[in-house]
């Protein structure tokens, strides 16, 4: 039996089927391409919107500060994220059932490789205690509650 005519007409079929696909891609444009062309957003700029608690526990206003000193330059103010540099920690990749408050901690300590992102790795941050770390996870465990992360 020869297979050379087989092989021969597998490969013509794959190639109509290929410039069928071709051809038919190019005379349709793709949806997105349909639309008017949104620019990227900037670097740096909020990746998530969040809503804000009304209050703020004691143990997170004293996480909010250390947040902001330490974490936003990254993360956002509030944790929203910054496109180019860091995530949003108010998302659901960090709800406390897949990054529980112990996350918090390893991540400040030892720092982190990027796996659910494209930011690249963490590095570990210097000058927080342990006790600085559990009032950041309280501050950001409030702002994911108020956005319906639990």
């Amino acid at each position: 039996m020869k297979t050379t005519p087989i092989i021969l007409a597998a490969v013509a079929l794959a190639a109509a089927a290929g410039a069928y696909f071709y051809v038919g891609s190019a005379s349709e444009p793709a949806p997105e391409a349909r639309t008017e062309t949104a620019s990227a957003p900037a670097e740096g700029a909020p990746i998530v919107e969040v809503d804000l608690p009304a209050e703020l526990s004691s143990q997170a206003r004293v996480g909010k500060q250390a947040f902001d000193a330490v974490c936003a330059a990254c993360h956002g103010e509030n944790a929203v994220g910054r496109q180019g540099m860091g995530p949003p920690l108010v998302h659901k990749i960090y709800e406390p059932s897949h990054h529980g408050d112990m996350a918090f901690q390893v991540a400040v300590s030892n720092g982190v490789r990027a796996h659910h992102w494209r930011f690249g790795n963490m590095p570990p941050q210097e000058g927080l205690t342990r006790g600085d770390v559990t009032a950041i996870t309280a501050y950001v465990r409030e702002l994911q509650r108020e956005n319906g992360i639990n």
